[in-house]
Parts: structure tokens; C-alpha cells; sequence
């Protein structure tokens, strides 16, 4: 009598129907790189961020590569919900919005500890 059998359980990923422990292991392995990143689709707001990310880092003349994640299982494993995300050294600290080159500088100082300060006079950012 098949009424009361049991039932063959189907194991399902969260985010997504494709998700498969393999898939959620690689994109931790990626999220575990260092760097800057920007995750988003492609969009004209990831854009721009990823566009402000790029002059804030020629404006402090660090060489970091910013990868734009458009795979959505690898922007899942960060978390984020909303992009554009932004993403330093594996630390989300920007989401939901476009940041301005400024803001990227400020985040940048912060958690990289190079202190840079504006002069005035050159109208450049400076170590300090």
C-alpha cells in the first residue's frame, strides 16, 4: 500500500534550485579571495559603482584588480540581498547603493590603514 509510504526528500538550496554543495564550495572558496570586488548584475548602478571604485583606487595609487561577480550563487554566499554590493578584502561594506569616489577613499582609509589626507593646496590626496 503506497498511502503511507515514505517519501523520497529532495534537498533544496535556499537561494536558488541549482544550488548544489559543490556550486555553495566554490563560491566560498571565491568569497575568500582578497581584493576589491563589485557584485551586481551589470547594471548601470553596479556600473558606476565599479567606476567610482576604480578612481578611488588610481586616486590613492593602489594597484588592486576589481572584479566585477555577476553570478548570482556567488553574491548569494556574501549575503547580500540588494546590489550593488561592495566588497574590500572580504568585507561587504556596501550595499544597496551607488557609493561616490569620496566615499570609496573614506571606506579604503579605513580598513586598509594607510591614512591619506587632501591638500589643499595640490588638491591631491597625500600620505599623511
Amino acid at each position: 500500500m503506497g498511502l503511507f509510504s515514505k517519501k523520497e526528500e529532495k534537498k533544496e538550496s535556499c537561494c536558488c534550485a541549482d544550488c548544489t554543495p559543490e556550486k555553495m564550495e566554490q563560491a566560498e572558496a571565491f568569497k575568500s579571495a582578497p581584493g576589491v570586488k563589485v557584485l551586481g548584475s551589470g547594471c548601470v548602478k553596479c556600473n558606476a559603482l565599479e567606476a567610482a571604485a576604480k578612481e578611488a583606487l588610481a586616486e590613492l595609487n593602489m594597484d588592486t584588480n576589481i572584479e566585477h561577480v555577476t553570478d548570482f550563487e556567488q553574491i548569494a554566499a556574501y549575503g547580500v540581498m540588494s546590489t550593488p554590493a561592495l566588497v574590500i578584502n572580504d568585507k561587504v561594506v556596501s550595499v544597496g547603493k551607488v557609493l561616490k569616489k569620496d566615499e570609496v577613499i573614506t571606506i579604503l582609509n579605513k580598513l586598509g590603514g594607510k591614512q591619506f589626507v587632501y591638500a589643499e593646496r595640490s588638491r591631491r590626496w597625500t600620505k599623511g
